[in-house]
């Protein structure tokens, strides 16, 4: 009897760890994470505005821009929605690209489907991925889903359909608790996956739609072909099963206070650690400067940023995260786009197109700054100067990138703490070799080093 009392604990100890072996060994999806397409862990994204690209603002008048983005280093391109948009209470001349009215045809404004399908052709052709827009949401009053299944639509007191937000009064709200619409929305998202070939999709508003519909929506189109899911949102479990990328908002906002002045530098490390500590190491996170909303509603980057729009640039590219370009950032976009009207990006000069340049071909060679767990830690550097000079490493077996910013309208010299032993770098803007120690470095007033190795 009492080696079977002695027997029993151990049995139990055993099929204890036997339970929680098998447990780990048959985690659900989401502990696992999302499994990024191969092609995405060293990519960038800019976002295309197709209405303003261009006076003919055509699918055809921008696939002309396709060598030169090529050239840049462009890798994934988000598009605006391509969708034709509602006339029922339209906003402004020509409406807003968030009110569609059907989910699987072209607005006829930007040209066919043939055009659309061989711009994502030649996209594909010259190694670029295209992903598109998509409202789940809501939709356009006069959508034809409004009058063929009413029902799909979240209704006010009154049994009327309804703005999902008092001041979206072109758009009415869909009802995710409706498993026929949820299943019409799915197939529509496969469609142009299957069909015209897309990568994946940008999808708006992400947080008002269950996660559970996202995650369905991501099986889904990776039983078609690996694709790339990006959240216009900030949610962490977005990344359990849904979303390979989500919005770095909060590291944005933070971006504009400092570039003008009103946060010290040290609110970047403090950010940094708040982003480690509540996203996994394998979420991407997308660093921008501008996109369409900031652009048009909060004013560009010159309006936010001042002299330091080009050092924030630098800070968007280089701290861990993956690099978004606005259309017409590259030529210096010094306006407020219309968001309803047509307002055409010039492309006279390139003044900022060697920069970007730099910035994405030095991403995608240097390994350090791959994206999520792929690339290499970011490691805070201390110089003499903090509440001027922000700098940082990034560090990936022997890939290695240091990044100096000056934040002020001084220049500086300046010690970098703790790097005492000679190390021999190349200034990715000027290719020329620097050698870092105790010795102080200069930086121009608004400047910047990206240092590599």
């Amino acid at each position: 009897m009492k080696s079977t009392r002695r027997l029993i604990p151990v049995l139990i100890i055993v099929f204890g760890i036997s339970i929680l072996l098998y447990g780990c060994a048959n985690k659900p999806a989401k502990e696992a994470g999302v499994v990024h397409p191969e092609w995405s862990k060293d990519a960038n994204i800019y976002e295309v505005n197709i209405r303003q690209y261009t006076e003919e603002g055509t699918f055809k008048a921008f696939q002309e821009h396709l060598p030169r983005l090529q050239e840049m280093g462009v890798e994934i391109l988000w598009l605006m929605p391509i969708h034709p948009i509602g006339e029922k209470n339209r906003k402004g001349g020509l409406g807003s690209y968030y009110s569609v009215k059907d989910y699987k045809a072209v607005n006829p404004n930007f040209g066919t489907m043939g055009d659309f399908k061989a711009l994502v052709d030649e996209a594909h052709e010259r190694g670029m991925k295209v992903i598109l827009d998509w409202v789940a949401n809501h939709t356009a009053w006069d959508h034809h889903w409004t009058s063929e299944h009413p029902d799909w639509y979240t209704k006010d007191e009154n049994g009327n359909f309804k703005p999902p937000v008092a001041d979206w009064s072109d758009v009415i709200e869909l009802d995710f608790s409706n498993e026929a619409m949820r299943d019409a929305m799915v197939e529509a998202m496969k469609f142009w996956v299957a069909e015209a070939g897309v990568d994946g999709y940008r999808c708006d508003v992400a947080a008002a739609v269950p996660a559970k519909f996202w995650a369905r929506v991501t099986k889904e189109l990776n039983e078609i072909k690996p694709v790339f899911m990006l959240a216009e949102a900030n949610v962490p479990e977005h990344h359990d099963q849904a979303f390979d990328m989500s919005y770095a908002w909060d590291f944005h906002f933070l971006i504009n206070e400092v570039a003008a002045g009103d946060t010290s530098l040290q609110a970047i490390t403090r950010q940094m650690k708040i982003e480690q500590k509540k996203f996994d190491e394998n979420d991407y996170r997308m660093m921008f400067t501008s996109n369409h909303d900031e652009n048009s509603w909060k004013g560009t980057v010159y309006e936010r940023m001042g002299e330091n729009a080009k050092v924030a640039a630098v800070l968007a590219a280089t701290i861990q995260g993956m690099p978004l370009i606005y259309s017409g950032q590259e030529a210096g976009l010094d306006k407020r786009l219309e968001f309803f009207e047509k307002d055409v990006i010039s492309w006279d000069k390139l003044p900022l197109e060697d920069f970007y340049t730099t910035l994405l071909h030095l991403k995608k060679e240097n390994e350090a700054l791959w994206n999520g767990k792929f690339g290499g830690d970011f490691v805070k550097v201390e110089t003499e100067k903090p509440e001027s000079i922000y700098a940082y490493r990034r560090v990936k077996d022997d890939d290695e990138v240091l990044v100096v910013l000056n934040f002020s309208d001084e220049n500086h010299e300046v010690a970098l703490k703790g790097m005492t032993s000679p190390k021999t770098y190349t200034n990715a803007f000027t290719g020329e070799e620097v050698t870092v120690n105790n010795q102080p470095i200069s930086v121009d007033a608004h400047g910047y080093l990206v240092l590599e190795k």
